[in-house]
């Protein structure tokens, strides 16, 4: 069920209601009787669930790339090892 943000014109007083939307919306103020309370428009909150989504996701401003991003050298190939230096004698006198 939301949760609606009521605020009355009248005397100021507000409150949060727990509501289902089928509901009808209240008018009535508790503080002060007057039929002047209204729902206010507020932002609305959600989280995201599930696999793939993250708190982080999208926090930064930066655009996510099109599909032009190389993948991490692990996924794209196996890494070769570069080769050993050879190894010099030494020279002793």
């Amino acid at each position: 069920m939301p949760i609606y943000a009521y605020r009355c014109d009248a005397c100021g007083f507000a409150r949060d209601v727990l509501q289902k939307i089928s509901d009808a919306p209240l008018t009535v103020c508790e503080s002060c009787q007057q039929p002047s309370f209204r729902k206010q428009l507020t932002a609305a909150g959600f989280q995201l669930k599930g696999t793939g989504w993250y708190v982080t996701d999208f926090r930064g401003g930066s655009a996510p790339s099109t599909g032009t991003a190389s993948a991490p050298a692990a996924e794209s190939k196996p890494a070769e090892s570069a080769p050993a230096p050879a190894a010099t004698p030494a020279t002793g006198t």
